[in-house]
């Protein structure tokens, strides 16, 4: 307690608290926004994940009187927008809209369908995809949304309606699949039969000394230290991989049986660095991330 009678090592507690409580309810919410900002649920995982170290960071100058989810979304706007600029997409796209904060009135077109969602990576500047996402997707007032990315009222009503136009204007078709490198794919198919065989020193022989493992939501770390391989081993559900595409990214599929059939359950995205494996990230503890997945195809096995 300080000089003022301020218990604050029990007010970080009541944050710690509320912090635990909210995150279970908001983070497939949080990782709904992040994947359809990037373009990608891999990449939107990551950005949940820093979102919420971030925060913890944080979590002492949080103020008690605010609600944590709006401040937990900012968080992770901000970290979408930075990973964007990194990629120079939001540059590119700016470029074609160069009227971003001029007010425009209202339109009357409708809110997006379903369908369009994935449209908005492909076809809207950042600001634009965040008006529309937090409006029409997750029903945020304008003066909330103005709030959440640090503008006004004025600038997200010409973003949503510069957004939903280009968005009703899309033909309605899926989106072309990436092209995949046959390198890639040999290797996907060889680490889920190793993975099949037990195979671990295999496995091994695939990555570098260095290469990384992140199962989400559990472990980060060296992927030749970590005690990966032997909890699979030791998991009494019948399982087995298959190489794949998620999203249309190369991936390995994790099949769990039911009722005699084998159906995808999750997936682990392997990053490769001249053909060899750099880094492992193991999506099984975050069921949201692979249900947010809107392709899953399985190769034979």
């Amino acid at each position: 307690m300080d000089d003022s009678g301020f218990d604050s090592r029990g007010s970080f507690d009541a944050r710690y608290i509320a912090f635990l409580e909210t995150i279970p309810h908001l983070r497939p919410r949080l990782h709904r926004y992040c994947s359809r900002m990037t373009g990608s649920i891999m990449d939107g995982e990551d950005i949940v994940q820093e979102t919420l170290f971030q925060a913890y960071r944080k979590l002492d100058t949080f103020d008690d009187t605010r609600d944590l989810t709006p401040w937990l979304f900012r968080i992770a706007h901000n970290r979408c927008i930075d990973l964007l600029r990194r990629r120079k997409v939001r540059q590119q796209a700016e470029s074609a809209s160069a009227q971003t904060d001029v007010y425009l009135p209202p339109d009357p077109i409708s809110p997006i369908p379903p369908q369009s969602v994935e449209y908005l990576v492909l076809a809207l500047a950042p600001k634009e995809r965040a008006c529309v996402l937090l409006k029409d997707v997750f029903d945020y007032s304008l003066e909330e949304i103005a709030g959440l990315i640090g503008s006004t009222v004025g600038a997200v009503k010409a973003a949503l309606s510069r957004g939903r136009s280009k968005l009703a204007a899309l033909p309605r078709q899926p989106v072309a699949s990436r092209a995949h490198n046959p390198e890639t794919s040999r290797l996907l198919h060889l680490y889920a039969e190793r993975f099949n065989q037990r195979d671990w020193k295999g496995i091994q022989d695939l990555a570098t000394t260095d290469a990384r493992l992140r199962v989400a939501d559990r472990y980060t770390g060296s992927l030749a230290e970590a005690p990966y391989f032997s909890r699979y081993e030791r998991m009494t559900t019948p399982w087995r991989m298959a190489s794949g595409t998620v999203d249309g990214q190369p991936a390995v599929i994790a099949l769990r049986q039911h009722d005699g059939q084998w159906q995808a359950h999750s997936f682990i995205h392997v990053e490769m660095e001249d053909d060899r494996i750099v880094r492992v990230v193991d999506y099984l503890h975050c069921p949201w991330v692979f249900a947010a997945a809107t392709s899953v195809v399985v190769d034979s096995f």
